[in-house]
């Protein structure tokens, strides 16, 4: 961060925006539990220009932080884990997708959590796999609320085929992470040792 950024009054704009991400997660569970999906397509979308607006603000004005690197992949594993979770109780979805996807999830952070405890801060480093597959899982959320709104009919096979591309994708991306994050972590205790 440039001296000019680090002493702007909106440099926190970012942090901000994403915290708006993780408050708006509840209220979105809700409105699909109660099966509200035309006020959930429009709770998701301004949950995405946000995502869009801090990644923009971040990156265009030099508004970077530790904190925010750590915090925006927080709010969109909420943000999909609440909507996986919710659209697999309201019955949108089969219940192995939920699990799938809660699943990696949680393999991400318990692995997070353990570099953390055995080697030290984390860096978050998203790979292009994995930035591919939260796109399509958001691509897939987006699909089903509005099907399930009155906005919007997509035909079942559409449906279909992102669910699968959405299981394919979080597998791959879940056990690439568990590959390169173990090696990672044994040459690390190896140079700590």
């Amino acid at each position: 961060m440039d001296a000019t950024a680090a002493t702007s009054p909106w440099r926190h704009l970012p942090n901000a925006l994403t915290v708006l991400r993780m408050v708006l997660v509840v209220p979105l569970a809700w409105m699909i539990r109660d099966a509200r999906y035309d006020e959930a397509v429009i709770v998701a979308a301004i949950a995405g220009l946000t995502d869009a607006l801090d990644g923009f603000l971040a990156k265009r004005c030099g508004w970077r932080s530790w904190l925010g690197g750590v915090l925006d992949p927080i709010a969109d594993k909420l943000m999909l884990v609440a909507c996986f979770v919710t659209l697999g109780m309201v019955g949108a979805h089969p219940d192995w997708l939920t699990w799938l996807v809660v699943g990696r999830d949680a393999v991400i952070v318990a692995g997070a959590v353990a570099w953390h405890g055995l080697i030290g801060r984390i860096q978050a480093q998203p790979t292009r796999l994995s930035k591919l597959t939260t796109v399509v899982q958001i691509v897939y959320v987006l699909a089903q609320l509005l099907h399930l709104s009155h906005w919007f009919d997509l035909p079942a096979a559409a449906l279909d085929g992102l669910i699968y591309l959405t299981a394919a994708l979080t597998v791959a991306s879940g056990l690439q992470y568990v590959v390169v994050w173990s090696g990672r972590a044994l040459r690390a205790r190896r140079v700590q040792a």
